[in-house]
């Protein structure tokens, strides 16, 4: 395709023609920006982590949803108020000496993402160390530009 671009262009040139037309198709534009949601999503869930491993809540405030809710390994519904809260200390309480995520995966439906990972978390307990594994999948809504996270959702790998 950019070929004939080109050639068109080389084209109009010889025959003395300064403008060139080219057309753009709605599939390449829905393919640009999907392309930029998932660079957008990528870095909100590096942003998702590194809140975390800080315990910034203020800034985890701006990427969780007014109606978030986490759903732990548990089972557990957790509401956004008391997710918050307890943001301020779990990476503090829960022992992590190092937490890393890979193997993300996103998938975008329109105004609607799922952003899965998996995590290693690396713990102290009673002074061993110990490895635990989850994989999560947060579910982002696209509002007027831009994405939130409406659920987490997260599995202990077992």
């Amino acid at each position: 395709m950019t070929l004939l671009v080109v050639l068109f262009m080389l084209y109009n040139s010889l025959l003395g023609s300064t403008r060139a037309q080219i057309e753009v198709h709605p599939q390449t534009l829905t393919i640009m920006h999907a392309h930029n949601d998932s660079l957008a999503l990528s870095a909100i869930n590096a942003q998702f982590i590194q809140n975390f491993v800080t315990q910034n809540v203020k800034a985890h405030d701006q990427i969780i949803d007014p109606d978030f809710v986490c759903i732990e390994g548990s089972g557990r519904i957790v509401n956004r108020e008391t997710y918050l809260k307890n943001w301020a200390t779990d990476y503090d309480s829960s022992g992590c000496t190092s937490f890393t995520y890979g193997e993300q995966c996103i998938r975008i439906f329109g105004d609607i993402a799922l952003v899965r990972s998996k995590t290693t978390a690396i713990r102290m307990v009673n002074g061993i160390s110990r490895t635990d594994h989850t994989i999560y999948t947060d579910t982002y809504k696209k509002e007027k530009g831009k994405w939130r996270c409406i659920q987490v959702q997260i599995t202990p790998i077992k």
